[in-house]
């Protein structure tokens, strides 16, 4: 969605090349069921938005992003509106759209459309980007590192003038020189066992804006959604935040309701609350589950309001309007990313970063639900005009890409290895719930896989999977000694050695110095 958002705006005064690594219908945004935040009703106001994502940030989000990107919220609306996204109607609504409630939030503010927003958002977007004849899509395309000017030794201000990509299909390497690189790659999220997140959340331009010098903030908040379906054919299906807007109960196996033990706000909580409220109910009565009941609202209503999840649980043998589903919580969102200003400019010019890939102070130690896809366009737009107000200049001749010294890779086993066992140690080691100790044998381990990782990569032929991994290593430590360097509680990261929040604290900032990986 941002970077759609940002080719459609950029289109009709500069050409676009967008570049998918799988296929151009994949990435987080189709997956986002709940909706996007709006200010629009009459009981609503950007203050109370503010106040809603201050809150669920635990302190660490910039009040001033947040207000910046309120004050917005319901112009983005009305541009997905013109865009033709299809948002579930309300005659008596603002703009005529039906609005729900998700945890977190005051008021209802969240437009939808049903409980597919995110799929409907995608798909008009991407319509209109092969409809635009400026915007050039290539899918099954991944970039390995941004070319800077340590590539091209001239003796200028470092910045960065264009990317390696790899043409999968072909397993060639390209230099594909660029005015301006945005990376919208989405988050890390596979860098765990368990997560909501699609294949392609790998961390790539988190890990390439870190290698090429950029800062890093926030990488300790991992958001941890609190209801992802518990099924052994369906470990990445979310269950919305909105069911639970609309009424739903969270319940132990003998049925009682266990959420007034945690919070005020019962299931309507901040979803860090929720999260390790579930799993404090799930080790202490060792369960692989708690289960979310909805049965009370109806079959009618939970046809209407909820059809992708009412079906794709019946697909599975589960009624949800007769029966309860079986919910466990999973990474879900990288609150953290590369640093950017309002207009998604990273530390070194050239290089943008927008949506999950980027930190900007929006979401703090928390993300408050359904501001994801709003910072989207927003700063999707405001990216494309700094973009647009850059002087023209012409291209600097790029190095090729050097394969003289690698040979194709006699086995895939190690790739695969490494694999499972990083994204095993980070689920066991740097969960929900964190310790010192833990975090220091996560990082040993991480140190070791990255020697054996980056042994492979200097002497095999790149592949996607090599690619992945190599930026899953990176992020991983970054979450890691980001953890380590928080000697508190708050937000999404929670200590035991560390259980209290401190009165005063400050986001988390990694710095890449000469290209070491140093904080």
């Amino acid at each position: 969605m941002a970077g759609l958002t940002v080719a459609l705006h950029l289109a009709d005064s500069v050409p676009v090349v967008v570049l998918a690594k799988r296929e151009l219908s994949e990435g987080a945004t189709a997956w986002a069921q709940g909706g996007i935040v709006g200010v629009l009703g009459s009981d609503d106001s950007i203050e109370s938005h503010v106040r809603d994502t201050r809150d669920a940030g635990a302190g660490l989000v910039d009040e001033a992003t947040a207000r910046f990107i309120a004050e917005r919220s319901a112009a983005a609306v009305e541009w997905l509106v013109k865009q033709g996204v299809p948002f579930t109607p309300d005659d008596d609504g603002p703009l005529g759209l039906h609005l729900t409630r998700e945890g977190g939030h005051a008021v209802r503010r969240i437009a939808h459309a049903a409980d597919a927003t995110g799929k409907a958002i995608h798909e008009q977007l991407l319509a209109a980007c092969h409809a635009h004849p400026n915007i050039t899509l290539r899918q099954r395309w991944m970039a390995l590192d941004l070319i800077t000017s340590r590539h091209v030794q001239r003796e200028e201000e470092p910045r960065c003038y264009g990317i390696y990509a790899l043409d999968i299909d072909s397993q060639r390497v390209e230099a594909l020189p660029a005015r301006a690189v945005v990376m919208a790659t989405g988050g890390a999220g596979k860098v765990y066992r368990y997560t909501t997140n699609p294949d392609t959340s790998t961390g790539d331009g988190i890990a390439m804006a870190w290698r090429a010098g950029c800062r890093v903030a926030n990488m300790e908040f991992i958001q941890f959604h609190p209801t992802c379906l518990y099924h052994p054919q369906e470990r990445s299906f979310l269950i919305t935040e909105a069911l639970r807007g609309e009424g739903g109960h969270l319940k132990l196996p003998d049925g009682t309701r266990f959420m007034a033990a945690h919070d005020e706000r019962l299931e309507l909580a901040p979803r860090d609350i929720v999260a390790r409220a579930i799993d404090f109910e799930m080790k202490k009565h060792g369960l692989d589950h708690v289960w979310l009941d909805a049965t009370h609202l109806g079959e009618a209503f939970l046809k209407e309001h909820f059809p992708t999840i009412y079906a794709r649980c019946l697909s599975l043998g589960i009624d949800i309007a007769k029966q309860m589903i079986p919910v466990v919580p999973a990474v879900h969102f990288t609150c953290g990313g590369v640093v950017t200003d309002l207009s998604g400019r990273s530390d070194l010019p050239g290089v943008y970063a927008v949506g999950e890939t980027a930190y900007t102070g929006l979401h703090g130690a928390n993300r408050l639900a359904s501001n994801s896809l709003l910072e989207c366009v927003v700063l999707g737009q405001t990216c494309a005009d700094h973009i647009l107000s850059l002087p023209e200049a012409g291209p600097a001749p790029l190095p090729g890409w050097d394969e003289s010294q690698v040979e194709d890779a006699d086995e895939q086993v190690v790739i695969a290895h490494n694999w499972d066992e990083l994204r095993l140690l980070m689920w066991n080691y740097v969960g929900i719930v964190r310790t010192t100790k833990r975090l220091e044998r996560a990082l040993h381990r991480i140190a070791l896989l990255r020697g054996e990782i980056d042994d492979y990569y200097a002497n095999f032929r790149v592949s996607r999977d090599l690619l992945e991994l190599r930026n899953l290593v990176d992020c991983a430590e970054l979450i890691v000694r980001s953890a380590l360097l928080r000697h508190e509680s708050r937000g999404l990261h929670y200590s035991r050695d560390y259980p209290l929040t401190l009165p005063v604290s400050f986001p988390t900032v990694l710095m890449a110095e000469r290209g070491l990986r140093k904080l």
